[in-house]
């Protein structure tokens, strides 16, 4: 019992008393593109995760996305099977030698979704940039040209409060954060608030958390259940109503290089993913997103992706066939 009185790190809610209001949420002109840096300091939340399906599920139904890696382990870009080699254009390109942005930007097997990939070039980012003019200014200068050709950009961040995520930040109209519905789900969160705070004060007027998602949700756990309520009481309508499941085909999906809208479709977590695509471009005010194309496409690609390898199925057993004929 006392386990789970104090299973929800309640220190952010205590230093504050009244819970999380904060300015509303910055959008961005019309005609030009949001800018939403998904963070969170602690690792495991769900966040490449949630960047890589969000973007998926966004693309798929119409809006133009583009997807920035920002993260040197570089999942993001593996979990749309971007690969690059040392010798291709990165984010590390893009903020560091000043690069174009649409000389690094890849097409993914999504229409309207692009990705700026991330390489392990990135790692040594925080080093080079410390003697760097306005160091912090870097990513806003990259992606600034790239807001007039998308609907939204969605910035991965790394796991941490370092110099690049204090870019992702600065670059930012808001951002969102991914709690999982777990023990100390809100461990550390007073430090990305005042890591904000402090961004919005000196670098970038007007940052704010724009939404929680709760993420790896439980439905068996009391635990679980208790996390939604002190989450969605402290953050109150900054939480969004969809939760994402924990489910086995969301741990999958990554190893086969796809987002979980491609992957099974008809899962529960691609259906959560659809439904928080919904909540999110209605919040941002996406009108060029359409639910109904969303799960449709999500549908029809996972159909023709099987009946291509049936029929690559059926041309090698054709193919055996004729040989053993021959012989």
């Amino acid at each position: 019992m006392k386990d789970q009185e104090h299973a929800v790190d309640t220190q952010a809610s205590n230093e504050t008393g009244t819970g999380y209001a904060g300015p509303p949420a910055r959008l961005a002109e019309r005609g030009r593109a949001t800018v939403v840096a998904v963070a969170n300091q602690k690792g495991g939340v769900g966040k490449t995760t949630t960047t890589v399906s969000l973007g998926a599920a966004l693309a798929q139904g119409g809006a133009r996305v583009l997807l920035v890696d920002l993260d040197p382990q570089g999942n993001a870009s593996t979990g749309l099977d971007v690969r690059i080699t040392s010798n291709e254009a990165s984010t590390y390109d893009a903020i560091v030698e000043g690069l174009p942005i649409a000389q690094a930007v890849r097409t993914t097997a999504i229409e309207g979704l692009s990705v700026l990939p991330s390489s392990l070039e990135l790692a040594g980012a925080e080093v080079e940039l410390v003697q760097a003019m306005a160091r912090e200014r870097a990513l806003a200068r990259a992606v600034e040209p790239a807001r007039a050709d998308h609907d939204v950009i969605l910035i991965d961040c790394p796991p941490s409060l370092g110099l690049l995520t204090i870019n992702a930040f600065v670059a930012a109209d808001q951002l969102l954060v991914p709690i999982q519905c777990e023990y100390y789900a809100l461990e550390g969160l007073t430090q990305l608030m005042r890591t904000v705070g402090l961004v919005e004060e000196n670098l970038n007027p007007g940052l704010s958390i724009g939404g929680v998602v709760l993420t790896m949700y439980d439905g068996r756990t009391r635990l679980a259940q208790q996390v939604v309520d002190e989450v969605r009481s402290f953050f109150d309508a900054r939480a969004y109503e969809t939760i994402i499941p924990r489910t086995v085909r969301l741990s999958e999906a990554p190893s086969y290089a796809q987002p979980i809208t491609v992957f099974d479709p008809e899962s529960r977590g691609a259906e959560s993913y659809l439904a928080l695509a919904d909540e999110f471009a209605r919040r941002l005010g996406i009108t060029s997103f359409d639910a109904a194309r969303a799960a449709r496409v999500a549908r029809e690609t996972k159909a023709a992706e099987v009946a291509a390898l049936q029929a690559e199925q059926d041309d090698a057993r054709l193919a055996a066939q004729e040989e053993g004929g021959e012989a």
